[in-house]
């Protein structure tokens, strides 16, 4: 007859090491993007949106307070908020502007909703 081994523990049910699992997965994930930590505002200068769309704004480029108010109606509406920074990506607006397609995903995420609250300064 084998003598049981004191020194080793007893297995864990399954799911306390898949619990387990999960809280070191949440805990090395990031919380967000640092495109959503950035202010709009300091996330439109790092990426140069000023040259065009500042005040005065450059040819025919819409400045942020117009683009703001004609997004506000989006406010609140996150598929559409996200179909508007797909668009933005993706030159639909008004056509290929290099420095609209350059923008990550997320980066155009968190400018489209900046934008649509209205733009406010940092």
């Amino acid at each position: 007859m084998q003598t049981p081994d004191l020194a080793r523990p007893a297995p864990r049910p399954r799911w306390t090491v898949a619990l387990a699992l999960l809280a070191l997965l949440a805990a090395a994930a990031p919380i967000s993007s640092p495109a959503a930590n950035s202010s709009g505002a300091q996330l439109a200068s790092d990426k140069g949106c000023y040259n065009c769309h500042g005040d005065p704004p450059k040819k025919k480029a819409p400045t942020f307070a117009a683009l703001a108010k004609d997004y506000a109606q989006y406010q609140g509406h996150p598929e559409q908020e996200a179909a508007l920074a797909e668009k933005l990506r993706t030159g639909s607006f008004f056509g290929h502007i290099d420095a609209h397609e350059r923008l990550s995903a997320d980066t155009a995420l968190a400018l489209v909703r900046w934008i649509i609250r209205g733009s406010p300064p940092p």
